[in-house]
């Protein structure tokens, strides 16, 4: 079996399982999705959800977080982990985002990677979920599944990236990551991967191996 004959098969049994799944970070306007993201890296999406909750509301725009105090910014993003950093980040995309795009998010890779704290997995979420292009979001999840059924033989993010890009669909690109978050969640976990309820295990090259 083929590469694209094992995505063409993932897609169709993800889409079974997960026909309306999106992304799990709350957020009302683009920018937010990116703080959030970022706020992700090494952190639950649950967890951040929790901590956006409250920091969109005092926070209520980017001035807001561009002329936020960063000592008290770090600890209302400190549930996140990297506090430091990350609080830096969102002071720092805030301010680049109203001097250098207007305060709209940019909707290229290139202006996206030009943001503080961006890297391609947040990039291509925002292309994706904000403004409906084909994206691939390489998390671990989706890297770990797509390593199992025999799609790519890589680790790093980029090079997945690349492998997937050639085998999907290009309008579901982005769901098919989506689906794979949840799927790995749910049953193809990193440690004790439920292959035994699983409706994949039937083209699954990891199930094969480990028969």
């Amino acid at each position: 079996m083929t590469r694209k004959e094992r995505a063409a098969l993932a897609c169709k049994e993800l889409q079974k399982l997960y026909p309306d799944i999106g992304c799990t970070l709350d957020y009302s306007k683009p920018y937010e999705l990116m703080f959030a993201a970022r706020l992700a890296a090494q952190c639950t999406d649950a967890r951040v959800n929790i901590v956006t909750r409250t920091l969109f509301v005092k926070y209520p725009d980017l001035n807001a977080f561009a002329d936020a105090d960063l000592a008290e910014l770090e600890q209302d993003v400190k549930p996140c982990g990297f506090y430091h950093t990350k609080a830096r980040s969102l002071k720092e995309m805030a301010r680049k985002l109203l001097d250098d795009f207007g305060g709209e998010v940019p909707d290229t890779m290139k202006d996206l990677l030009s943001l503080p704290g961006i890297g391609r997995k947040t990039a291509n979420l925002m292309l994706g979920d904000v403004f409906g292009k084909p994206a691939v979001v390489t998390d671990t999840h989706c890297i770990r599944i797509s390593g199992r059924l025999g799609l790519t033989s890589n680790k790093e993010p980029a090079k997945v990236e690349k492998d997937l890009v050639k085998l999907l669909p290009p309008e579901i690109s982005n769901h098919f990551c989506h689906q794979t978050v949840q799927f790995g969640r749910d049953i193809c976990r990193a440690r004790s991967p439920k292959c035994g309820e699983c409706s994949l295990s039937y083209f699954c090259k990891f199930f094969a191996d480990n028969k």
